[in-house]
Formats: C-alpha cells, structure tokens, sequence
C-alpha cells in the first residue's frame, strides 16, 4: 500500500526531493529508498543526480540533495 501511495506523490509532484518523501510519509531515509529502488527497477521512478551544493554553507543534510523523478510509467 505504501508503494502505492509514493507512486501516487511522486506522480502529483513529478520531482521530488527524499527529504520530503520523508517528512510526508513519516519514514525514515533508508526503508523510503528501498522501496524507491523497486520503483526504479520497475522504471516507473529515475534518481536524479544533483552533484552541486549552493555553495553557501556546505551545510545541507544529504536527503535535501537527493531527488527522484516521476517517469509515469504505469
């Protein structure tokens, strides 16, 4: 059901950053990217790769860095 319903997020906001995934469904970082690699097995979901910090703090939690796509693939 959970799968489902990140699929369904992730569908509505197209990209979306892991730290938002996290606050949104009440998990933590590690069980969200486990079932994030069965979507992306799937081909429904793309890590996106974000290399570059804003260059201001360096202060950023690596969970704001991380983001995946919506391929809407159903």
């Amino acid at each position: 059901m959970i799968l489902t319903d990140i699929q369904t997020y992730l569908a509505e906001h197209h990209q979306v950053a892991l730290i938002d995934l996290e606050n949104h469904f009440h998990l933590d970082a590690n069980a969200l990217r486990g079932m994030l690699q069965k979507l992306i097995h799937k081909g429904r979901v793309k890590k996106l790769e974000m290399n570059q910090k804003c260059g201001h703090c360096n202060d950023c939690a690596p969970d704001c860095l991380e983001f995946y796509q919506w391929l809407g693939k159903e």
